[in-house]
């Protein structure tokens, strides 16, 4: 099309447009989101008292904001970036302290703690029967992995379908 000399006079355009495009993040672009601002808008997840302090290890917690804030990118959710950062925080918060204990007597107790409990299904008296439907958590798993395991997860994939579907038009 162009001798191999030319150079193509649309390249800055594209690079330009590129760079603005929509899901394309900035270099280095990151949130700015931080433990203060998840204890102002989710305080549940802090002890209650004249000190609260954070119910997960604070460290857990500094992990969960730093993936927040390179994952849930400003300029992809506008308005809706602080509450979406909170949302993205507290729930790894939540299913953190899902399997959450002081320590564990053995490794069998550590992994029961991680087993998925789906709605009961059946239940006996005699001779103790419980099962379990787990179909509901294998079924909102399959497109969102684990955002709907918790009410947090599934506030922050309805906001994301909404900040994904593009411009709208109305009449």
């Amino acid at each position: 099309m162009w001798p191999y000399d030319y150079i193509n006079p649309m390249i800055p355009y594209f690079r330009g447009a590129k760079a603005v495009a929509a899901n394309v993040p900035q270099p280095g672009e990151r949130g700015n989101y931080t433990a203060e601002m998840f204890q102002t808008d989710f305080p549940q997840f802090y002890s209650s008292g004249d000190s609260p302090a954070p119910l997960l290890p604070e460290a857990m917690l500094q992990a969960f904001i730093d993936q927040a804030n390179d994952s849930v990118l400003p300029s992809r959710w506008g308005s809706m970036w602080r509450y979406a950062a909170g949302l993205y925080v507290a729930h790894f918060s939540a299913m953190y302290l899902k399997t959450y204990t002081d320590g564990s007597s053995s490794p069998a107790q550590a992994a029961n703690n991680a087993a998925q409990v789906g709605v009961v299904k059946t239940a006996s008296m005699g001779d103790t029967s419980i099962s379990y439907d787990n179909s509901a958590i294998t079924a909102g798993t399959e497109k969102w992995g684990t955002w709907n395991a918790t009410q947090y997860g599934a506030q922050l994939v309805t906001m994301a379908r909404m900040v994904g579907m593009g411009g709208m038009y109305a009449i």
